[in-house]
């Protein structure tokens, strides 16, 4: 295992601060899209997700990511307005309803990025890890939020080492965030489970999980109901939940921070018995 976990303490904007360590920090996912993988159309429009995030914060998440576009293999592509339309009017709401979670915009789009966290949006939620556009860089930066740099390079060599092409994708990214004057200690990395990788380099990533943080940053773990879980039990994505405990559990034991998942009571008693099971009861 690599236990200890590091601590971060990671700036928001409007002078709040994420704190990152041995506690487990739950994101829980509110698609507002019609055709994600998971749950697509079934919190579509701000009155179903406004009453989807209230169950989330009831069950314990620490985070809300907002997103209005699946980035599922084979999903169709959004027009920016039509994304705006999604996320801004819900943001604009959570935020009138009182939520004072911090909340990530699941997003690739400048403009998007830009809007929602005018809208009250804390932290970038980048697919791309900041190499598609990387203005998002500089649009975090004008805010001061945080960016998840998520690993998905589509031109990778597949006969490379899976950790060392993450690590090096990684290395570019940071690259683009100083260029930007966006701090580092503004970064969380993701590594992208399920976003242009075989079965077996998921299940390696997983496994060594923990040399990521030869980088210093905090790590998000993203297999909630993946097909790398579907694929292996043989389940459908509405009878994963077994599997997706088992990964956030192992994910924990390899020092990621951060479990971005659907199923937020679930992966909370789960981490939080990882949680003691490493550090004592003493927190948990």
């Amino acid at each position: 295992m690599t236990l200890p976990h590091s601590a971060h303490q990671i700036a928001l904007p409007r002078g709040r601060v994420l704190s990152l360590g041995a506690r487990p920090t739950i994101m829980g996912i509110l698609n507002l899209t019609p055709d994600s993988f998971s749950d697509g159309g079934q919190h579509e429009g701000v009155d179903a997700g406004l009453v989807h995030a209230a169950a989330m914060v009831a069950e314990g998440a620490d985070i809300l990511d907002i997103g209005g576009e699946s980035t599922r293999p084979g999903a169709t592509l959004v027009p920016v307005q039509d994304e705006l339309d999604r996320v801004v009017p819900a943001l604009l709401a959570l935020r009138a309803s009182g939520m004072t979670l911090p909340i990530s915009i699941d997003t690739y789009k400048p403009l998007v990025a830009h809007q929602a966290l005018e809208a009250g949006a804390d932290i970038i939620n980048d697919v791309h890890g900041l190499q598609r556009a990387p203005e998002m860089a500089e649009i975090a930066a004008l805010f001061g939020a945080p960016v998840i740099v998520m690993h998905w390079d589509e031109k990778r060599d597949p006969a490379r080492d899976i950790m060392s092409a993450i690590l090096a994708f990684f290395e570019r990214s940071l690259r683009i965030a100083e260029a930007a004057g966006l701090e580092r200690d503004k970064l969380i990395l993701d590594p992208g489970f399920g976003f242009g990788k075989s079965l077996d380099e998921n299940y390696a990533i997983l496994r060594r999980l923990g040399e990521l943080h030869v980088l210093g940053l905090p790590v998000l773990a993203g297999t909630s109901r993946k097909s790398m879980i579907g694929r292996l039990l043989d389940k459908p994505t509405d009878q994963r939940l077994s599997g997706t405990l088992a990964t956030s559990v192992i994910a924990y034991g390899a020092g990621a921070h951060i479990f971005r998942v659907h199923d937020v009571a679930a992966n909370r008693d789960a981490l939080r018995v990882a949680h003691a099971t490493a550090y004592g009861l003493e927190g948990a």
